[in-house]
């Protein structure tokens, strides 16, 4: 008997590991993250934009809108367990207000090199979840 209790400590520590290898395999929820993901982001001014959409690789052909949220992955996952949303869409809003970078496209070629104009603000976002994971950021609104 005293042989199970390593056992189920091992059982029981994989058990907590699981959830984020899962969402580290979810190629959506990657995408997701290397789209709209930057917790520090450093300035919040066009060259940001600039530099975050080429890094990124959204410049080819240059992406006409594309928003980075500022806060870490287990805020942004949270909006997934707001019970406010579309359940056949799992679109979730979120509680509260995020702090956000939207980057725009200013014109021209849609070819590199592509410039971008910033507009920070705090906003609530809304994404589509799955499998209770953010794997798309569906539209941003003023707060109220």
């Amino acid at each position: 008997m005293m042989g199970l209790g390593p056992l189920l400590l091992v059982f029981m520590l994989g058990l907590s590991l699981t959830p984020p290898t899962l969402a580290q395999n979810n190629p959506r929820y990657r995408a997701f993250l290397t789209k709209h993901y930057d917790d520090k982001p450093q300035g919040r001014n066009d060259r940001y934009c600039d530099v975050m959409m080429q890094r990124r690789g959204l410049t080819r052909p240059c992406k006409d809108t594309n928003t980075f949220i500022h806060a870490n992955t287990r805020k942004i996952k949270a909006i997934c367990e707001n019970p406010n949303g579309n359940r056949q869409q799992e679109r979730k809003e979120s509680a509260s207000a995020f702090q956000i970078t939207t980057c725009e496209h200013r014109g021209g070629s849609s070819r590199p090199p592509c410039r971008y104009r910033a507009k920070p603000s705090y906003r609530n976002i809304a994404v589509v979840c799955e499998d209770g994971l953010p794997v798309h950021f569906d539209e941003s609104f003023i707060s109220t």
